[in-house]
């Protein structure tokens, strides 16, 4: 077909664009602080995360309680929670409080005295874009942005199936969620033939994002055929995982609501409210083949009896808890993917790369699956926003996405825009030059052994190290004495001979942090996360450890019992 200009205008104009803020942005950084890179995508990402861990510092825990009262009918046990009274919410703030409500409750009878139940459907969601298979994968596998997509890569090129070799899914960096009619035709036959016609609705109105194109299609099976179940045994197990979820979600689409019946239940115990929702399915329609998965760990709604007014529950236990309000979750991939799509900032096939670089650059870590930006991420993040608010920022960058847009369309001249930009950034640049604070290299007073220049500091991607200021003529880098692990006289519970010691990681996704583990490695490979005690858990019979802050926990990561 004939080449559309405006789009060969709208791709140079992201290209300059990136390069301009990357390459003038991370010589800065270089220059001043260490810092390995910036971008117009990346830098928005970083300061995100930073924003999130400073709103979490700047918290304030408050303490409440919560009462539970666990309840049985006809040997179907199930929990209520407090409320307070019909006409008024009560607070527990402390103990003191809360055990005078124990006690007001003590040979209480529990009987039920209000139920109202409401039909509800529940529509399925849209097949998948890059964005929602990326948070889908991460929430329900743990599988990061680039695991995600570098098996879907796998799926799109092509699966020896032994007969034949098949892309077994389209292609997968698209933000339309759009289907073809030749797919959409294909699993209406397949949905009534194996579900029912009652089980098939047909494509869905659904809202396009603004930023949205719609070169690709949605993320699907190119052929409905190929069953997850069909084509495992030529798959690994994370091309099984990541099929599986395409297929499903595909069909899913375009089946039918499921009706879902909300229960709220009261039940009065000597004057004091306690409530009770709970939720039956009607009928399953799409979640007979697919259920999204929550990536914000919300609480899920309890499977509950047949229960009718005046009904009188046996209380089996009266459980008190003590709680903290929680500050801000930090981002997860999954939710970090969410929030950028959402604020229109970046594109789909973008978001995995820019997931690797926060931590390629050591901007940020990782700890149970959430980001955590290091102090020299940090650092970055508040001199871009002290120099450059203006352009790093999400509604700029937003701003610019939507500029990139209407020059793809030919409603705006790509030069000028440049122009523009280019105007408006370069000043913020030389001004950066002349003012931001100068970290690296710092002086130092040694001479390099090998040519006779001074020794410097430099920051690399592992922290701070010593070579030579006439780098790259000379390219002497002093080596650091190697640091001995420091002993906790702690004998190694399972060799017995070794004792336990303090080491730091050097590698993998655990790089920099500290562990315990036995000084006969690698004879012996024992390690973990605290000091190992003589204490068994109760649960697992796994040596007990003590963490840093004086918490004991189970060894064993499947367990994690705190004493």
């Amino acid at each position: 077909r004939t080449v559309d200009i405006d789009l060969v205008h709208a791709q140079e104009s992201r290209r300059i664009l990136d390069r301009i803020i990357g390459f003038r942005l991370s010589s800065l950084l270089q220059q001043r602080l260490g810092s390995k890179s910036a971008g117009r995508v990346q830098s928005v990402a970083l300061k995100l995360v930073v924003d999130r861990e400073k709103e979490i510092q700047a918290f304030v825990r408050e303490e409440y309680w919560e009462i539970t009262a666990h309840l049985k009918k006809d040997d179907f046990p199930f929990k209520a929670a407090f409320y307070g009274k019909v006409d008024q919410k009560i607070k527990l703030n402390n103990q003191e409080e809360t055990e005078k409500v124990v006690k007001d409750l003590e040979n209480a009878t529990y009987t039920i005295t209000d139920i109202t139940k409401k039909n509800r459907k529940r529509a399925s969601r849209p097949p998948f874009i890059t964005s929602t298979l990326q948070q889908d994968a991460g929430a329900k596998y743990n599988f990061n942005a680039k695991r995600v997509m570098m098996n879907a890569q796998k799926l799109y090129e092509g699966i020896d199936l032994g007969t034949e070799r098949v892309g077994l899914i389209t292609y997968m960096r698209t933000d339309s969620t759009r289907l073809s009619n030749d797919f959409v035709s294909q699993a209406k036959d397949f949905i009534t033939e194996k579900y029912g016609s009652k089980y098939y609705k047909g494509v869905k109105q659904t809202k396009k994002s603004k930023n949205s194109q719609d070169a690709h299609e949605a993320i699907r099976p190119t052929n409905l055929e190929y069953t997850p179940e069909k084509v495992k045994k030529y798959l690994t197990t994370d091309e099984y995982k990541i099929y599986s979820l395409i297929y499903n979600r595909a069909l899913a689409s375009l089946m039918s609501d499921a009706i879902i019946e909300d229960t709220k239940v009261n039940i009065m115990a000597n004057d004091y409210l306690f409530n009770l929702n709970g939720e039956k399915i009607i009928f399953d329609g799409y979640l007979a083949i697919y259920e999204e998965t929550n990536i914000d760990q919300e609480q899920e709604l309890e499977k509950i009896p047949e229960l009718n007014i005046g009904d009188a529950l046996a209380l089996e236990e009266l459980q008190t808890e003590q709680k903290f309000t929680n500050p801000p979750m930090r981002y997860t991939e999954a939710r970090l993917i969410r929030k950028m799509e959402e604020l229109g900032i970046g594109r789909p096939s973008t978001y995995a790369i820019t997931m690797e670089t926060l931590r390629l650059r050591s901007y940020v870590t990782m700890d149970k699956r959430t980001f955590i930006p290091t102090e020299h991420g940090i650092l970055t993040s508040d001199q871009l926003q002290l120099y450059f608010s203006s352009i790093i920022n999400v509604e700029y960058t937003a701003k610019m996405e939507k500029i990139l847009d209407e020059i793809s369309v030919g409603n705006l001249v790509w030069y000028e825009e440049l122009r523009r930009f280019y105007d408006q950034f370069e000043p913020l640049v030389e001004h950066a030059r002349d003012n931001m604070v100068k970290l690296y290299p710092k002086p130092t007073d040694e001479i390099c052994p090998e040519c006779g220049r001074e020794l410097v500091i430099r920051r690399g991607p592992f922290g701070e190290f010593t070579a030579c200021s006439g780098y790259p003529h000379c390219k002497y880098i002093k080596k650091e004495p190697k640091k001995e692990p420091v002993s906790t006289g702690v004998t190694c519970p399972v060799c017995g001979e070794g004792e336990i010691v303090e080491r730091i990681a050097n590698r993998g996704r655990n790089k920099g942090k500290k562990f315990y583990a036995c000084s006969r490695y690698p004879k012996c490979k024992t390690a973990y996360s605290g000091i190992p005690t003589t204490q068994k858990c109760p649960q697992c019979d796994n040596i007990m450890v003590t963490l840093d802050d004086g918490t004991t926990i189970c060894s064993n990561p499947k367990c994690k019992l705190e004493k």
